[in-house]
């Protein structure tokens, strides 16, 4: 790697980003780019998926974390490697530390999702559970390093590592070589400087937008200041981009590179995420999919072609469950409904007819008849239905007010 002289922080080039290539070549895959015929038609211009979350390991984080520890002195890597991570990133470094025959140990929070921990020891590694957040697990990682010499392996606040994952820009350019826009998450903003570097170095037209949940949004406040900003209590279902602070290393490049950083509610990621599926065909979890859900935000202010990056697919089956639900709610495919009436025989059939005129699918009933609020003969139901827009939703309502129902919820 190169030093800048303008700052102590190192730099990274092109040239990095090739040789990083070459190092991962029958190491990562070249992913897959697939057309989405829904969204080119939405978008206005045509629109490519670079796959990602079908990497090895389920994202891109193979990339950066095998150039990092493949870069490694002989005797740092008889130290063994210590990261901290939820999920990608742990995945990421032990395989990626397997493949070197370097000694790997893990450190995830206690409430990390069972798949992504098991998947992590079958890559290799040594486990170790703690923290209930991620800062917590950082810093029992950091102290592991201190004590132990391992070397601590960085999700994105390093040169190799910004380097390994921007060949994902190079493959993009060579996949799709009249790409006009790169739309992709940002986290700590590794993937969008390693991509932006290497794609404006070749092709300095296309634009660059990265995306951040509303939520955990750090960038737009560090661009305004010119510098990194902590927010406080990030929040959103995207934990691939649940970052409080840019990295240092990686903050230079996207303020230099990245064209614009846009923001998208949790609405957006889930039907960002519930489209891939149905429509694509592709498991992505929610930070993959946020490329995804800014096109859906704002469709209509993309110049194409565009490649919306899909950056990994690791989502907890749990997870998924709500979030599909979430998508179904937001797209008024999924309707909750809480009435009350009279608790007598015959009512509730009465009321599932109603439903079934109105060609709603009853998912779920539940009953409440002891509740305070409840007159001496009422009953509380709650409706979980399936519907087929939200016109169809409005019309349910309507059916169920004009048949005589107080809908409360």
């Amino acid at each position: 790697m190169s030093y800048s002289t303008a700052d102590s922080f190192p730099s990274v080039t092109l040239d990095d980003v090739r040789g990083a290539q070459k190092m991962l070549t029958g190491v990562s895959r070249v992913t897959a780019m697939e057309g989405s015929r829904y969204l080119s038609q939405l978008v206005g211009a045509p629109v490519q998926f670079k796959c990602e979350n079908l990497q090895r390991t389920g994202s891109f984080k193979l990339r950066g974390a095998y150039v990092r520890i493949a870069g490694l002195l002989p005797e740092e890597r008889a130290a063994g490697v210590v990261a901290a991570s939820a999920g990608n990133h742990a995945q990421g470094v032990a395989l990626a530390s397997s493949l070197l025959g370097v000694r790997s140990t893990v450190f995830m929070p206690t409430g990390a999702p069972l798949p992504k921990v098991a998947a992590t020891r079958d890559y290799g590694a040594e486990v170790r559970l703690h923290g209930q957040v991620v800062d917590e697990t950082l810093a029992a990682a950091q102290e592991y390093a201190a004590r132990t010499g391992a070397v601590f392996i960085h999700p994105f606040d390093h040169p190799d590592i910004i380097a390994g994952q921007g060949t994902v820009g190079l493959e993009i350019l060579e996949q799709c070589p009249e790409v006009r826009t790169i739309v992709l998450g940002v986290g700590g903003g590794g993937l969008a400087a390693g991509v932006a570097l290497a794609v404006k170095a070749l092709r300095p037209d296309v634009r660059i937008i990265g995306v951040q949940a509303e939520g955990a949004a750090a960038y737009p406040p560090s661009l305004a200041a010119g510098r990194p900003v902590a927010i406080e209590n990030p929040a959103t279902m995207a934990d691939g981009i649940k970052v409080g602070r840019p990295g240092d290393v990686p903050f230079r490049l996207v303020e230099e590179l990245v064209d614009e950083v846009r923001t998208v509610s949790e609405n957006n990621l889930s039907s960002a995420l519930l489209l891939c599926l149905e429509r694509a065909k592709l498991v992505v979890e929610p930070a993959g999919a946020s490329s995804v859900a800014a096109l859906l935000r704002a469709p209509g202010t993309f110049e194409g072609p565009v490649v919306a990056l899909l950056s990994g697919g690791n989502v907890d089956p749990l997870l998924m469950q709500r979030i599909l639900r979430h998508g179904m709610a937001a797209g008024g495919r999924y309707l909750a409904v809480t009435l009350r009436l009279t608790d007598r025989p015959g009512a509730l059939a009465t009321l599932l007819g109603v439903l079934s005129v109105a060609d709603a699918n009853v998912l779920d009933v539940s009953h409440v008849r002891t509740d305070p609020r409840l007159g001496l003969t009422e009953v509380e139901v709650e409706l979980h239905l399936e519907t087929k827009g939200p016109e169809h939703c409005a019309e349910v309502n309507l059916a169920l007010r004009e048949a005589g129902y107080t809908v409360i919820g």
